[in-house]
């Protein structure tokens, strides 16, 4: 039963390396500092961040759970982060003036990033597990 957990270990902290570079390329990426929103309360900037966090779980899940190789769970986790991250800049792109939605906490702004973020998520786990 235990003979299996160095590759359980292996995996689960390759997952939590890979969505912690995720979500600092995504706070490298955007114009505001979303910590920063984060701590003075402005649920947009932490739905967006959620969102984006639970889609980049969803994804890097989907991959763990069909390969044994440690390499191809950090390259396909990267595919699944560019996903992430052009799905910033298509929602940047369509709704004009996210920035300053976000930084006044529009809360409309935040959810649809998180939404379409989780939906990313999902597609990419589809994709990822044929």
């Amino acid at each position: 039963m235990f003979e299996t957990l160095p590759l359980y270990l292996t995996f689960v902290g390759a997952c939590v390396a890979l969505l912690a570079v995720a979500l600092l390329a995504y706070t490298l990426i955007t114009p505001y500092r979303e910590w920063t929103l984060i701590r003075q309360g402005n649920s947009a900037a932490a739905t967006s961040m959620g969102g984006t966090a639970i889609g980049m779980a969803i994804a890097l899940s989907s991959v763990a759970s069909g390969t044994y190789s440690v390499v191809e769970l950090l390259m396909w986790g990267g595919v699944a982060l560019v996903c992430q991250l052009l799905v910033f800049a298509a929602v940047c792109f369509l709704l004009p003036g996210f920035r300053q939605g976000i930084e006044a906490d529009k809360l409309g702004y935040g959810v649809t990033l998180g939404t379409l973020s989780i939906a990313m998520g999902i597609l990419n786990a589809g994709a990822l597990s044929v």
